[in-house]
């Protein structure tokens, strides 16, 4: 059986959704988690004590992705909980908008950037002096990186950075020992998803997807547990998509 006994490890955007269940999962395989949100406090801090009513160690924490120090400051209270070393990072925090091309505004626009895609580059930067032989870094893709689906035009744009920054930091970062990799799920039955909850849009996501039921949360969490852990040891600067075969 997997194990991340004796691991550490930060989510962020941990408090629901895809983040949520990234916790719970690496947290059952035995690391201890820093939950980090952004205003969900509450729910953070539900996700805390159901890891550690199972027997678990976590914290919460707390910044804001979308400030241009956010990831600065989440790294030095990462680096003031856990010490010396980070065994685990899952950059998960993002924000969606579907909009035709015509109104997206430039707020909008830079807003998507500024959390999809600068926050993650920054903490990375921040958290080198803890990262080392043996860790990983998993970033969140997303489908419409490599597909069109929906009015997700800037969106898409995002993940499309962090699929070519998964491949350059991997190739920087290797003889350090440490593992880059992302995810890309396709559509996930979560808040940033609410179309699934309409017939419409359950027919939508079922009609693209090999596989005939609506994607969980933990559908995506065990996954990145997986490139999280030494059963993995082999696999860096990739992006392994986990949509159920969607738009194959």
């Amino acid at each position: 059986m997997t194990t991340l006994s004796g691991k550490t490890a930060l989510v962020t955007g941990a408090s629901r959704g895809i983040g949520r269940a990234t916790a719970l999962a690496l947290a059952a395989k035995g690391a201890q988690v820093l939950v980090h949100y952004g205003r969900g406090a509450a729910e953070a801090d539900a996700v805390v004590a159901q890891i550690r009513a199972g027997g678990g160690r976590a914290e919460a924490v707390a910044a804001d992705m979308a400030a241009p120090d956010g990831p600065h400051q989440l790294a030095a209270e990462t680096r003031r909980i856990v010490g010396d070393r980070l065994d685990i990072l899952v950059a998960n925090a993002g924000i969606s908008k579907a909009a035709p091309i015509e109104e997206v505004t430039v707020a909008e626009f830079d807003g998507l950037f500024a959390v999809n895609v600068r926050a993650p580059y920054f903490l990375v930067q921040q958290l080198l002096p803890i990262l080392g032989e043996g860790s990983s870094v998993i970033l969140l893709s997303s489908l419409a990186a490599h597909a069109a689906v929906g009015t997700l035009s800037a969106y898409a744009a995002t993940k499309g950075a962090v699929d070519t920054l998964v491949k350059h930091f991997a190739f920087a970062l290797g003889a350090r020992g440490i593992r880059i990799n992302a995810v890309a799920p396709g559509v996930v039955e979560t808040d940033m998803s609410n179309f699934t909850k309409t017939d419409a849009g359950r027919d939508f996501t079922l009609g693209m997807q090999a596989l005939k039921r609506l994607a969980q949360a933990d559908d995506i969490g065990d996954a990145i547990a997986f490139l999280a852990s030494d059963e993995a040891r082999w696999i860096t600067g990739d992006t392994l998509r986990v949509d159920g075969g969607s738009k194959l």
